[in-house]
């Protein structure tokens, strides 16, 4: 495998379905012509609510139709590049909550891949308060995929705060975090922990994020970025909508971990 440009978007989703959907085609396009073959868009792309419910009206169920699922086939098969698909809401048996899954479809249109976010986010302080354990059922389980850029781990905003869902997967060349990082939180914590996971497996780590002031009121706080396996932040953006591009080298990664064989030296506990 030889380097590959890599595109991370970012955005600052509306509480309407088709602006959103406009929006990433566009991103989408932009960061195909710019030479990308592999593109990430972030948590939620197509909507950012004025209530945290407003996303269940848009449910699909799983491999329809729907035109959440449909607009991602649809874009990675007319650009001919690979999309992990941010998040789309996927209907399940609990007709008051959904799943939020991280879809990912190869230059031909087709899904490949599914990993439903574990990790449901609550966070409480005098400005704000979030528990998507009301709206959201969690996964039960972690999702790698194979592809022509490497061995590539799915994940979703909140899962980076923990490790080992990384570890369980074993080695990988390419990890996604998909993100609506709150502004305190990402302040505080969103670069520290995307480097973290960069260094402790010796991957690539891809953060698409949403990044600005949405409808509601909520701020994001954006900062996409594509960090290295030595932890290095290689291409990244403050706020607003964007492309974010880098080269990704499955021979930086050999590299690395060559020179300091951290997961060859890693103990069983």
């Amino acid at each position: 495998m030889s380097a590959v440009r890599v595109a991370a978007l970012q955005m600052v989703s509306a509480p309407e379905l088709a602006p959103n959907l406009e929006t990433a085609a566009r991103l989408v396009a932009a960061a195909a012509a710019a030479g990308a073959r592999l593109v990430a868009l972030p948590e939620n792309f197509y909507l950012i609510g004025r209530a945290e419910g407003d996303k269940l009206r848009l449910r699909e169920p799983d491999g329809g139709a729907g035109p959440i699922q449909g607009f991602l086939a649809e874009c990675a098969r007319r650009h001919r590049v690979w999309i992990v698909g941010g998040t789309a809401p996927i209907a399940c048996a609990d007709a008051s909550r959904m799943r939020s899954a991280c879809l990912v479809f190869d230059d031909s249109g087709r899904r490949v891949a599914r990993y439903d976010k574990m990790h449901l986010f609550r966070f409480k302080s005098e400005a704000e308060s979030y528990d998507e354990s009301r709206t959201l059922e969690p996964g039960e389980r972690p999702v790698a995929l194979e592809s022509p850029f490497g061995r590539m781990a799915l994940s979703i905003c909140y899962d980076v705060r923990f490790p080992e869902l990384y570890r369980g997967l074993g080695d990988f060349d390419l990890m996604f975090v998909p993100s609506a990082f709150t502004a305190p939180t990402g302040a505080a914590h969103w670069e520290t922990l995307l480097r973290a996971r960069a260094i402790e497996n010796q991957a690539y780590v891809v953060a698409p994020a949403q990044g600005g002031l949405h409808a509601s009121g909520r701020r994001t706080w954006g900062h996409s970025m594509i960090v290295d396996p030595w932890g290095a932040v290689i291409a990244s953006r403050d706020e607003g909508e964007g492309v974010v591009l880098a080269e990704v080298d499955p021979a930086r990664v050999r590299e690395v971990r060559a020179e300091l064989p951290a997961l060859a030296n890693r103990r069983a506990l």
